[in-house]
């Protein structure tokens, strides 16, 4: 079976997907983040990590200035601005691959598509700011809609689901529908089923299975499992050491149904690809159970 080429736009840039597995590095501009501790809180670190990613071979630079893990605490809009900006400006000029701003704020986007980001990384899907779609649409940017149950603050507080893998599918479905109602086009549209955002241990490891079925919404699926709980709870591996964790689990995503793997890693990642990519599309094409 020939795996068909889709084309994700977002901006100036077509990224195809359906073949090699792209890779967006990430770039937290937080002193509080869950995974770096802040290692890339000033202008200049950030900077130097973003350009050390694109050296390594990432395709994307996601830059995000609040955190969101569990239990956190929402940041002002000044404040993320402030973070975010002057990262984006002094990259936008010097690298000719996407730039992503990981937020919920409509006016974050706004600001950020602005300042020369490509992709908003929504992880509401729109749903923490109503003008999101409208901010997408007039600036023909694309958009990852990921899902999320609850908030930041409280998602990992007993998630429950019916049905996980249909629940989170039929959220994303609900969320594309209002991006395309507002005049995005369904290109601009990529989703994210959301690792470690409202789910157990069981649930994550359920939408992993599953990952080919997202593929039904948008263009292609984004997908996140770098240093997630659900490893540390594999492996017994506390955040730092979960490296191996994750790219055993990103070798499992690649084969399962993602398009784009989002990660902190990006050179081992990378490198792990290269094999994964290698072997899963020998002769341009795929066993037929490939996403079974």
């Amino acid at each position: 079976m020939t795996i068909p080429i889709r084309i994700f736009k977002a901006g100036r840039f077509a990224l195809p997907l359906g073949g090699r597995t792209l890779v967006m590095g990430i770039v937290n501009v937080t002193p509080d983040s869950f995974s770096d501790g802040g290692e890339s809180y000033s202008v200049d670190s950030a900077v130097s990590k973003a350009l050390s990613q694109i050296e390594a071979g990432a395709d994307i630079i996601d830059i995000g200035g609040e955190s969101t893990r569990p239990g956190s605490i929402p940041v002002s809009l000044e404040d993320e601005l402030s973070r975010i900006i002057p990262v984006i400006e002094a990259l936008a000029h010097r690298i000719i691959i996407p730039i992503s701003i990981d937020t919920y704020k409509s006016d974050v986007a706004l600001q950020a598509i602005r300042a020369g980001a490509s992709i908003v990384n929504d992880i509401s899907a729109g749903s923490f700011s109503p003008a999101m779609p409208k901010v997408i649409a007039e600036s023909d940017v694309g958009v990852v809609l990921m899902h999320i149950k609850g908030t930041p603050r409280n998602m990992q507080k007993d998630p429950h689901y019916e049905n996980v893998v249909d629940e989170v599918l039929e959220y994303l479905k609900l969320a594309e529908r209002s991006f395309l109602n507002s005049g995005v086009a369904s290109d601009h549209i990529i989703v994210d089923p959301g690792i470690g955002f409202g789910k157990s241990l069981e649930h994550n490891l359920k939408i992993i299975r599953n990952l080919y079925r997202f593929q039904d919404v948008g263009t292609g699926v984004v997908y996140g499992p770098s240093r997630k709980s659900f490893i540390g709870l594999l492996t017994g591996q506390p955040i730092k050491d979960r490296l191996a964790g994750t790219l055993g689990s990103v070798i499992a995503g690649t084969f399962l149904g993602a398009d784009i793997v989002r990660v902190h890693d990006v050179r081992e990642t990378v490198e792990t690809l290269k094999v994964a990519d290698a072997i899963r599309l020998i002769d341009g094409s795929v066993d037929e159970n490939t996403f079974r």
